[in-house]
């Protein structure tokens, strides 16, 4: 890994606030920097981790994108999330210290590594880190709950409104627009996130353009109508 492998500071990031805890001293930032001491370069297509390889790191997207997921018995690959720039990957080897899925990334993208038994020991010293990773998880496991409410009791309208804002707000939060996304994920693969069939998922994006509530070109989305699209979901979907 070294080829691809460069040195990092958190403490320069313009991503700091949105994977790091605000309000650490110098000192501790300098303890963090420490942690942090390397980023990989994953190619578009290429795994950053497979389901059953060791769980030795964490690591916090710096660009690009990512899908999680498993093969399911019958061999289909099932989508179980995306994960975007800010935000924490791996976190699903630390119950068996195996990863349970497979970690692609859906464009050229750069990860910082966190060894997690480096990061283990300085969050007993610095309880605003151990707070945060402990944020972070709270975070997934909600997100997990939303997604599993999607599939129980959504319609297929619901579930691809609730898809498009819970986009569009983690992107905003980036400083991205609040209306328009490029969608890094084939229409295949929000279909397998979110239940759906890629008949069904075309099919609601079409009617959702004939209502003039998104504008699609492409990969390109434009939400023209907010309300609307807010209206088809309850807000506890949403907030997931």
């Amino acid at each position: 890994m070294t080829s691809n492998s460069i040195k990092v500071a958190c403490s320069n990031c313009n991503l700091r606030e949105l994977c790091m805890p605000v309000g650490l001293s110098a000192e501790q930032m300098e303890r963090i920097d420490e942690i942090v001491a390397t980023r990989r370069k994953i190619k578009r297509g290429s795994a950053l981790f497979r389901n059953g390889e060791t769980f030795t790191s964490l690591y916090a997207i710096r660009t690009g994108f990512f899908k999680t997921s498993i093969a399911t018995e019958d061999g289909r690959d099932q989508v179980t999330g995306f994960q975007m720039a800010g935000e924490i990957i791996g976190l699903d080897g630390i119950v068996n210290d195996r990863h349970s899925c497979d970690a692609i990334a859906l464009e050229d993208a750069e990860v910082c590594v966190m060894p997690y038994s480096t990061l283990e020991d300085l969050s007993r010293e610095v309880t605003a880190l151990q707070h945060h990773v402990h944020k972070v998880m709270s975070r997934e496991i909600v997100r997990e709950h939303g997604v599993m409410l999607l599939l129980g009791s959504m319609r297929a309208e619901e579930r691809l409104a609730a898809f498009l804002l819970n986009l569009v707000q983690r992107l905003h939060a980036r400083g991205f627009s609040q209306h328009e996304l490029i969608l890094r994920m084939t229409r295949e693969e929000i279909g397998s996130y979110l239940g759906l069939k890629l008949e069904t998922v075309s099919r609601t994006f079409s009617k959702f353009a004939e209502e003039n509530i998104i504008e699609v070109k492409q990969r390109h989305v434009r939400i023209l109508d907010t309300d609307k699209l807010q209206g088809l979901i309850n807000t506890q979907a949403c907030s997931a």
